[in-house]
């Protein structure tokens, strides 16, 4: 498995370290903007967004404060409706007691229907954080206190759970304080019972913040930010029990995090960094097996030390694709495409097209 993956690194990062080509793709984006601007806001650094939609529009969320991993980094929230993004607003702290306060990280929202869940993590950093939950009964307005998720229990840990067909929601996850590690958590009744997989990767490959795609076959797949410089990519066939080894995707990834999604007409997509190293494009891809991608857009190119980062993509009623992500660790920006208008090319041996 290691010699495989070694092969198909070195295969992957001989084809980037030519120049970059310029496909853009530009015909199905149909709205690019800020969620918010610098001075509309008390924190100067944001990080890990998420989204959903609810019954009166978007709500977004993520981390901000002086700097990823210090105390005072909160998650923070804007609703966005008819046309418009509301200012920020701070629901969850890290506030532990009077004496102390620990960072929040990556928010991940989830819309069960009935109500908003809110998962997050509280911790020093990721290899000693833990998992905590809050929820909204009137889509995002006000929220209750937040409580901490079972031992063991972490939660979606960057990327967004999915509704199986056996009523389940299956959370992706995994865990940085025994190698980088992947597993699946499973609960029934929206947070309030928990399982969880042994972890679906050795730690000599570091895998971590796995997206789950679904097939009409019933077959699940995940593909994870690695060390191994590719996506990597695994797959179930029993509701995400069990899982294949994981082998690499044939995309990039300069261990950064990626987020992914089944399409409504049954296309895969993926937001990712098409890169080895550096988070300086961000590039849309799309396929219609899970295994052989195509370019769709590239939402970011600028210059080498550029951060664009952590994405997160849905698709709402409307069959819009709505993408969040790190822009230059300031502010959180919102793209919204037309998958109908994507006009895809071939991704050749790992090299984005012309």
């Amino acid at each position: 498995m290691k010699k495989i993956l070694i092969i198909s690194v070195i295969c992957v990062m001989t084809c980037f370290s030519t120049a970059h080509s310029q496909y853009m793709g530009e015909q199905c984006i149909v709205k690019s903007e800020f969620i918010y601007q610098p001075e509309d806001v008390p924190f100067p650094s944001c990080h890990a967004s998420t989204i959903i939609e609810t019954k009166t529009g978007l709500l977004a969320a993520w981390f901000g404060g002086t700097a990823e991993r210090n105390p005072d980094v909160g998650i923070w929230i804007s609703h966005y409706k008819k046309g418009k993004w509301s200012v920020p607003v701070e629901v969850a702290d890290g506030v532990q007691h009077k004496g102390k306060r620990w960072p929040c990280w990556n928010p991940v929202l989830y819309n069960t229907g009935k109500e908003i869940l809110l998962f997050f993590k509280v911790g020093p950093s990721p290899s000693t954080w833990w998992g905590e939950m809050m929820t909204s009964s009137n889509n995002g307005k006000t929220w209750s206190r937040p409580y901490r998720l079972p031992e063991d229990i972490s939660g979606p840990v960057k990327n967004k759970p999915v509704l199986l067909g056996n009523g389940e929601l299956i959370c992706p996850s995994s865990t940085e304080h025994d190698g980088w590690r992947v597993h699946m958590e499973f609960t029934s009744d929206n947070g309030l019972t928990w399982e969880r997989t042994p972890p679906l990767n050795e730690k000599n490959i570091g895998a971590i913040q796995p997206s789950i795609l679904t097939y009409p076959s019933g077959m699940i797949q995940l593909l994870c930010r690695s060390r191994e410089s590719q996506v990597l990519s695994s797959w179930s066939e029993d509701n995400g029990r069990t899982w294949s080894e994981m082998v690499p995707s044939g995309l990039p990834n300069p261990n950064s995090g990626t987020d992914a999604l089944t399409l409504k007409d049954g296309r895969q997509l993926i937001v990712y960094n098409h890169l080895t190293s550096g988070r300086y494009l961000l590039n849309v891809a799309v396929s219609d097996d899970g295994k052989n991608w195509q370019a769709c857009s590239l939402l970011e190119n600028d210059e080498p030390g550029n951060e664009y980062s952590y994405p997160a993509v849905i698709q709402s009623n409307d069959g819009k694709v709505h993408i969040t992500y790190t822009w230059k660790r300031k502010i959180i920006k919102h793209v919204v495409l037309d998958p109908l208008k994507i006009s895809a090319k071939p991704i050749i041996n790992g090299v984005w097209p012309d």
